[in-house]
């Protein structure tokens, strides 16, 4: 299969008292369509920050990103924004919803931003939504709605606009250990069905779910196993 993500010799740092802080360390790995990639490591390893590098948040200092052959770093302006709004899709520990909008509403509006019309919109995020299992919660906002469900629509958000990426950094942090099995047979299916995803994760009983597993220790990249 094709590889979606590429990252090649990828290094970031930040100056911290007036010293140079490595945070990402020559990372080296590339993930395929419907493959699951997980990164293993402890807080402040640097897997946030290889996410964001990934997912187009941020640029590296050395090294380049592909995603779909193209270099992220050299995007510019609003075909930066269209590309990435269109190919990656994020899901964070905190659901990050908006609150005066329903579960319905804060999926549409990402289906809007990326350029679908309010109708078509809205039906995608309806499919959205049964995929994740939320059809009926889809008229309830935030406060409405259990932990889990949050996630689960922000899972739903995320999947909307079909990304060939999906990059999750940490979705189960914050759930107990069933919600958390729930979020992650969503995450498999959803690489099952052809999409390349990179998950960021503390747990090694999480990280079961990778085909692969990359152990990142003060922003050095290992792999650790190929499952399956």
């Amino acid at each position: 299969m094709a590889d979606v993500l590429f990252a090649d010799d990828v290094s970031r740092w930040f100056e911290v008292g007036g010293r140079n802080l490595m945070a990402v360390r020559a990372a080296n790995f590339q993930i395929a369509e419907a493959e699951l990639v997980v990164v293993l490591g402890r807080s402040g390893s640097g897997k946030s920050t290889l996410l964001s590098l990934c997912g187009g948040l941020d640029t590296p200092d050395v090294g380049r990103v592909l995603v779909k052959g193209r270099d992220v770093a050299s995007l510019r302006g609003g075909s930066r924004e269209a590309f990435l709004q269109r190919t990656v899709g994020w899901v964070a520990q905190n659901a990050g919803l908006l609150p005066l909008l329903t579960a319905g509403e804060n999926v549409a509006l990402v289906a809007q931003i990326a350029g679908e019309p309010e109708g078509e919109a809205s039906r995608l995020a309806g499919l959205a939504l049964q995929a994740t299992g939320l059809s009926e919660r889809a008229e309830h906002r935030e406060d409405e709605l259990s932990g889990g469900e949050r996630q689960r629509v922000a899972l739903a958000r995320a999947l909307v606009r079909a990304p060939v990426l999906l990059i999750a950094d940490e979705p189960t942090a914050q759930l107990d250990s069933r919600t958390a099995a729930g979020i992650l047979g969503l995450i498999r299916e959803a690489a099952d069905s052809g999409t390349a995803v990179l998950m960021a994760t503390h747990d090694e009983q999480v990280a079961a779910i990778g085909d692969r597993v990359l152990r990142m220790e003060d922003g050095k990249l290992t792999e650790v196993s190929t499952t399956g």
